[in-house]
C-alpha cells in the first residue's frame, strides 16, 4: 500500500483588504509638484491620530483634497481649522452667520482671488494654513491653482540665492481711501516646522525689496513672480462640489482661475499664523542720493508710479 503523504500545513491566511484601519487613508498624489487627495476620512469626526497623519501629509504635499465632504458642518469645519490653531475672523469679508470664523467666498462679493498671492501676507504673522470648503462650483471652470514655493526657491541658481539671502520685501493691502496694512517678512523664509527654504513674495501684495533701488527692485520681483509662477511648480484644480482643500499658506502661491459665469460659492476656515522669519541677518536699507526719486510705497513692479 503507498503510504500516504504527510499533512501540508494549512496556507497563511491573507490579510483583509475590504476594509482599512480605522486611522487608515487613501492618499493619491494630483501633480508631480505638489498636491494629494485624500479619501477615507469624515472631517467631522477626526481621530487625533487621523489629524496627526493629516497634519504630515500637508507637510509632504502642501495641498490636500478631500472630496465627498457633504457632511461637514460649519462646527465641524471651525473645529478642524482649530486643530492647527487659532482660527481667524476676517476684518473685511463677508461671515457665515452663526459661525464668523467662516469667510463665505463668492464673486459677487470680492471672492474672484483672481491674481498669484498668498493669503494675507500684508499681515505681520500671515496665516498658516487656509482650510476652503467649496460648495456650489460651476459646470465648467473656476479651478484653482497652487504654486509650489520650496521648488520656487530651489531652482534658482546658487549665486541668485545668494544675492536674496538677508533681503525683505514689504507687503501691502490698500482699499483706498480707508484701509493700508503692510508688513515686511523675508524674500527667502525658513519654513518653521521643515526647515526648509521657500521664495516669499507675491504678484499681489509685494511692494518692494527696501535694501535695492526701486529699479532694482521691480526687475527682481518681476522675475521671482514670473519664476515662481511657472507651470512646473504648479497643479490645477477641478473642483467637484463639496470639496475641502487645505494647503500651507506658508510655502505656496494660489490664484482662483476667473473663466466662469456661473455661481460659484465656497467657505474658508483660516489658521492664524506665524511670524516668517529666516537664518540669515537682515540686510541694511538702500540709503537713496539727495533728490533721487524713489517710490517706496508702489504696490508691485507690474503697475504704473
Amino acid at each position: 500500500m503507498t503510504p500516504s503523504a504527510p499533512p501540508q500545513p494549512a496556507a497563511a491566511a491573507r490579510p483583509a483588504t475590504a476594509t482599512a484601519p480605522a486611522d487608515a487613508l487613501d492618499v493619491r498624489r494630483v501633480s508631480g509638484a505638489l498636491g494629494a487627495e485624500v479619501r477615507g476620512i469624515d472631517l467631522n469626526d477626526l481621530t487625533d491620530a487621523q489629524f496627526d497623519r493629516i497634519h504630515e501629509l500637508m507637510l509632504e504635499h502642501l495641498v490636500l483634497f478631500f472630496p465627498d465632504q457633504e457632511k461637514l458642518t460649519p462646527a465641524g469645519h471651525v473645529a478642524f481649522g482649530r486643530r492647527f490653531g487659532e482660527v481667524e475672523v476676517h476684518p473685511f469679508l463677508p461671515k457665515l452667520a452663526d459661525h464668523p470664523e467662516i469667510t463665505v467666498i463668492e464673486p459677487d462679493k470680492g471672492g474672484k482671488a483672481d491674481e498669484w498671492h498668498i493669503d494675507v501676507s500684508f499681515s505681520p504673522s500671515p496665516p498658516i494654513a487656509s482650510i476652503l470648503h467649496l460648495i456650489d462650483t460651476p459646470s465648467a471652470g473656476g479651478d484653482t491653482m497652487w504654486s509650489n514655493q520650496y521648488r520656487a526657491y530651489e531652482t534658482l541658481s546658487e549665486p541668485f540665492r545668494e544675492m536674496l539671502e538677508g533681503l525683505t520685501a514689504v507687503h501691502v493691502l490698500k482699499i483706498p481711501p480707508v484701509v493700508e496694512m503692510s508688513a515686511e517678512h523675508p524674500v527667502v523664509r525658513v519654513h518653521p516646522v521643515t526647515g526648509r527654504k521657500s521664495l516669499y513674495v507675491t504678484r499681489m501684495w509685494t511692494s518692494h525689496i527696501p535694501q535695492l533701488t526701486r529699479q532694482e527692485s521691480d526687475t527682481v520681483l518681476q522675475h521671482l513672480f514670473e519664476h515662481s509662477e511657472q507651470p512646473a511648480f504648479t497643479l490645477r484644480h477641478r473642483w467637484d462640489p463639496h470639496t475641502v482643500a487645505l494647503w500651507d499658506n506658508r510655502v505656496t502661491q494660489h490664484i482662483a482661475i476667473n473663466d466662469y459665469q456661473e455661481h460659484r460659492r465656497g467657505q474658508r476656515v483660516t489658521v492664524n499664523g506665524d511670524v516668517p522669519s529666516s537664518n540669515t541677518p537682515r540686510r541694511p536699507e538702500y540709503r537713496r542720493n539727495g533728490d533721487e526719486r524713489y517710490y517706496p510705497r508702489r504696490i508691485n513692479a507690474k503697475v504704473g508710479y
